[in-house]
């Protein structure tokens, strides 16, 4: 099978879902106006809440939501063969993660900009409220720890990549006063801040062979500077760091993804993995595995907290929300099917990919899944003339790039889930944000230099998957709950709904299950993974009740 063909099918399967489909949400479920009032104007105060440019706030979702796990899923997932991998991460994106996202986007707009958890607390009750929020710090928690983890190990691992990373920091903090204190218009300046981020990579290695010391920083280490820096990034305005810094870093993954599309043109590799690999030595069962594994790059729960979370603070106009909620999903998606491609085709042979998916263990490794979405990648780019190794460089730092945006999204977002519980609680010191901002990221610290000998968040890690899901199915819960009491449609958010909690709360229900028969080893997860879906059912149990009619409340005018 040509890998380029399946390529242009799924991007026009893409097109064609955003013009009609998106386009059907946002005038006949949603009812977008362009004059509708949108939080980031009523209640902007320069920090949170800023009104921004429909392309600049889209670069700064894409690259929140668009960090290493679309990579990381796929390239495992692959396992089972690259027909369901690509399916679900086609059908997923379109019909169900793309549904999500920009829902979620919408009720935090319509909500004052509130963030999911405080919604479903509107929507079903208060006590739903509480629980939700638990489960939503839970998984930021992992995200921070693990994420860390990620970026720590990628610097070790790669050290031509610090400088590159360092090198956006900086001009991206100086973009950000460009535009909003000196009031210069962002694309030229923008543009000339890539090519001197571009231009680094190639002055990485020199860096890292002149400043030997950064080479000698070990992952712990690393560790402990990038979560202190990103409680400096989510206590800092959206406007000085966070929109320049995605905003770059969309030119740096559309640039990648356009390589990364045009070297499968010029190279026409034949996809070596088998269609359908069933019963890989020592994997799960395929359902519902496949649909846990890939999380980010088909639905994703991450995805609603960054729309809530952050996006929603900072849209222009009510209409931008298709574009970005929707649209940003999108990109995931493709992102989701190059990692699969590069995940099966970018090997040379069959003997070469069954080596590297020998086993669930072999393939599930995080050095295995990043190293065949990089080396496969900078092969794809190599068929463009561009030297291998610099091409693996280029891979290395755009997925260091954006989990670094996942991180500082999660910290800010982590911070305000945080205030929330404050309010709710009476807990007047931990509205301040900085004050949340450090709570978030000590808890954060202490799980990843004292779990799993150092390696944090991964001890947690395998519920990642199956809480990442939960919250996508509640959201959606929540979303369909509000469209019933507005007199909306609901079967477009309830039938994704139900097909994620269901595979969800089935493949965790099995993985708790072997923790506890485990305790000795595995007490960690299985205490947590009990706590997490012991409030995901109560969550879902009382939604349902509303949405089934008992119970139900009477219509209420939406809010302002």
């Amino acid at each position: 099978m040509n890998a380029a063909v399946l390529a242009l099918c799924v991007f026009a399967i893409f097109a064609l879902g955003y013009r009609f489909y998106a386009g059907f949400l946002a005038r006949r479920v949603f009812a977008l106006a362009e004059d509708e009032p949108v939080p980031s104007r009523e209640l902007e105060d320069g920090v949170d809440f800023v009104p921004t440019r429909k392309d600049v706030l889209w670069g700064h979702h894409f690259t929140s939501i668009a960090g290493a796990a679309p990579i990381v899923g796929p390239a495992i997932a692959v396992i089972w063969g690259w027909l369901p991998a690509l399916l679900w991460v086609t059908l997923g994106t379109v019909m169900m993660g793309a549904v999500h996202d920009f829902s979620a986007l919408v009720i935090s707009l319509r909500h004052r900009g509130h963030s999911i958890g405080e919604i479903a607390g509107r929507v079903i009750s208060p006590r739903v409220r509480a629980l939700f929020l638990l489960i939503i710090s839970f998984l930021i928690w992992i995200v921070l720890a693990v994420f860390a983890f990620i970026i720590g190990t990628l610097f070790v691992s790669t050290p031509g990549a610090i400088f590159p990373i360092n090198v956006q920091i900086g001009v991206a903090m100086g973009l950000g006063w460009l535009v909003y204190r000196r009031g210069v218009s962002i694309l030229a300046p923008s543009l000339v801040a890539y090519a001197l981020l571009l231009t680094s990579i190639f002055y990485g290695n020199a860096f890292a062979e002149a400043v030997p010391a950064v080479t000698k920083i070990s992952v712990s280490g690393w560790v402990w500077i990038l979560l202190i820096y990103s409680f400096v990034a989510s206590v800092l305005p959206v406007w000085l760091l966070l929109q320049p810094r995605d905003y770059l870093n969309a030119h740096q993954l559309i640039t990648g993804l356009a390589l990364l599309s045009l070297g499968l043109v010029v190279l026409q590799p034949a996809i070596v993995a088998p269609a359908i690999n069933a019963n890989p030595e020592g994997a799960p069962p395929m359902i519902p595995f496949l649909f846990i594994t890939i999380a980010c790059g088909a639905i994703s729960g991450f995805h609603g907290l960054v729309s809530s979370g952050t996006t929603s603070k900072q849209v222009g106009c009510m209409t931008d929300a298709r574009p970005i909620g929707y649209g940003g999903m999108l990109g995931e998606g493709s992102l989701g099917l190059l990692a699969v491609l590069a995940s099966t085709a970018g090997f040379a042979s069959f003997a070469d990919w069954s080596g590297h998916y020998a086993s669930w263990g072999a393939a599930s490794g995080l050095g295995a899944k990043l190293s065949a979405f990089v080396d496969g990648g900078a092969r794809f780019i190599a068929s463009l003339g561009i030297p291998f190794e610099t091409g693996q460089t280029f891979i290395a730092v755009m997925v260091i790039a954006f989990a670094a945006t996942s991180l500082d999204t999660g910290a800010r977002i982590q911070r305000l889930v945080i205030s929330e519980l404050a309010r709710t609680y009476g807990i007047r010191p931990l509205t301040n944000r900085f004050l949340a901002g450090a709570v978030g990221i000590a808890a954060a610290l202490l799980l990843a230099v004292t779990q799993a000998g150092g390696k944090g968040g991964l001890a947690l890690w395998p519920l990642f998957g199956t809480t990442n899901q939960l919250v996508a199915g509640v959201t959606l819960l929540v979303v369909s709950i509000w469209l019933q009491r507005n007199g909306r449609p609901i079967v477009y958010t309830l039938v994704p709904m139900l097909l994620v909690a269901g595979a969800t709360i089935a493949a965790m229900l099995g993985e708790v299950a072997s923790y506890w028969r485990n305790f000795d080893e595995q007490w960690l997860l299985a205490t947590s993974g009990s706590v997490i879906l012991l409030a995901d059912l109560w969550v879902v149990g009382e939604g349902l009740r509303l949405l089934l009619g008992s119970d139900r409340p009477a219509p209420s005018p939406e809010p302002a």
